[in-house]
């Protein structure tokens, strides 16, 4: 069992006035999940994904699959 604290950290993109979330991906290879967070609070809850959905997201975001509003 592992004990390895989530590193978490936000996008080089992620200037715009703190509306930002943050994952912690050093978690991927220890226990196959992607914890994220909202930046603002980082002592409230985090969604976690598997590593599956996760790379399903990433490849949908690079694909266009999300326009913006």
């Amino acid at each position: 069992m592992t004990t390895e604290s989530p590193r978490w950290f936000k996008s080089s993109y992620s200037d715009n006035g703190g509306d930002c979330i943050e994952i912690a991906a050093n978690l991927l290879a220890s226990r196959g999940v992607v914890p994220v967070r909202d930046s603002k609070d980082p002592n409230g809850p985090s969604l976690v994904f598997d590593g599956a959905a996760w790379s399903a997201f990433v490849a949908g975001v690079k694909a266009g699959d999300f326009p913006s509003a």
